[in-house]
């Protein structure tokens, strides 16, 4: 986002509040915790059809899917991009709650780390596998935020101005070391499948560490949120117009970048025999590793909805700004009841739900047995009832939350 005149200054003096060591305690952006809620509930619906579709194929290819199908996953993508930069803007903004930056950097190392076990224990026993047979590993979303978060604890001690270019950079060049393949590095290729390439990271003694979250470039997208958070210190008057400005100078790159289809993402987009598939084609970006054209497809529509949102009230509003408050409460029980219910749901059907307790072979999160799945109406309905299930308990936390300033609440 290009800043000059009194919004530069504004930019400046906003960003060296990340050098002082206390300032007054601002209130929550309403429209930050709005667009975090309505990513963590549309990620919710992304782990339903994991769980209950009975579609066998990748839903984002043009030559099988359907726009619904599409769609539905499709949607989704927008969810661990902004969560990401929101985490950055968001360590941003607390250092004017009484935290310094060296209190920040202890934080974040401490909650990266925190992050990346619930990972590998929670999330991976009682989310995906309901099982403790650790043979198998799956590193998800919560493991690349964990080390984002330990990688911006000491991203933050360069000056913001360098941080800011160094995580464009990285964003910008990232796809150009798709071709630097893990066995160059020898005996260290499980440090490069960690940073930047996604898939079986280890696999060795009948142990298998596999998954889609890498650190390049997440970290980056993360920082670049923490960068952007002097911005979220403007009045409201101006800082709406500038998110809704940057939202779209990004929407627009992405069209121009994409339309290339030269540079920016490994799967270049192909004509079909529609226009409409030839659309779905443009917009179907490689997400594992994050490629330049899925950032910009995904940050560009979520920093204009936090200009949209800066005005945005009522009772739907309320309903996601729960969810926005509390996140990781949230996500922490949502895979559980999802997959409580996919048991409960194959017992009815198949008298035995084995293969929901086993480590997949072929699938994920599960093998399923023969003609297993249901239409995607089921699956908008189990995503309608976990939300609403997890609704009174999520606000029930807020205001658990808000009422008592324990630090160990600052880790949930």
């Amino acid at each position: 986002m290009a800043l000059t005149g009194a919004a530069g200054a504004e930019y400046s003096r906003g960003c060296a509040m990340s050098n002082v060591q206390s300032t007054p305690k601002p209130e929550r952006l309403t429209s930050v915790d709005v667009l975090r809620g309505i990513i963590i509930v549309l990620m919710a619906l992304d782990h339903c059809r994991d769980f209950f579709t009975n579609v066998t194929f990748d839903p984002l290819d043009p030559a099988k899917t359907n726009l619904l199908l599409f769609f539905t996953r499709w949607i989704t993508h927008y969810c661990a991009p902004l969560f990401m930069f929101l985490a950055g803007v968001g360590a941003f903004l607390s250092l004017g709650r009484g935290r310094t930056p060296t209190d920040l950097s202890k934080f974040l190392l401490t909650r990266g780390l925190w992050l990346a076990l619930l990972e590998i224990t929670w999330v991976r026993c009682a989310g995906w596998l309901f099982n403790v047979d650790y043979h198998l590993v799956l590193i998800g979303v919560l493991w690349a935020l964990g080390w984002s978060m330990v990688t911006l604890s000491l991203l933050i001690r360069l000056p913001i101005r360098t941080l800011t270019w160094l995580s464009i950079a990285v964003i910008v060049l990232h796809d150009a070391l798709n071709g630097v393949k893990p066995e160059m590095f020898g005996p260290l290729a499980v440090v490069w499948k960690f940073l930047h390439v996604p898939g079986l990271f280890v696999q060795t003694g009948g142990f298998t560490a596999s998954g889609g979250y890498v650190v390049i470039p997440w970290a980056f997208v993360m920082a670049l949120g923490y960068c952007c958070g002097p911005v979220f210190r403007w009045d409201p008057s101006r800082r709406g117009p500038a998110l809704i400005k940057a939202g779209l100078a990004l929407i627009a790159a992405f069209i121009v970048v994409r339309g290339l289809n030269i540079y920016g993402d490994p799967m270049p987009w192909q004509p079909q025999p529609t226009a409409l598939f030839t659309t779905l084609s443009f917009l179907n970006t490689n997400k594992y590793p994050p490629s330049l054209c899925y950032l910009l497809m995904t940050l560009g529509p979520g920093v204009l909805l936090l200009g949209l949102f800066e005005n945005w009230k009522g009772a739907l509003s309320r309903f996601f700004l729960v969810f926005g408050r509390v996140p990781l409460f949230f996500y922490l029980l949502h895979l559980p009841l999802i997959h409580s219910l996919a048991v409960l749901q194959a017992f009815k059907r198949y008298h035995t739900a084995h293969w929901l307790f086993e480590n997949p072979k072929d699938g994920f999160p599960f093998d399923p047995p023969p003609g297993y799945g249901y239409s995607l109406a089921v699956v908008y309905g189990v995503w309608i009832a976990v939300v609403l299930l997890l609704y009174p308990l999520c606000q029930w936390f807020e205001h658990y939350k808000r009422r008592n300033k324990a630090a160990w609440l600052s880790y949930l």
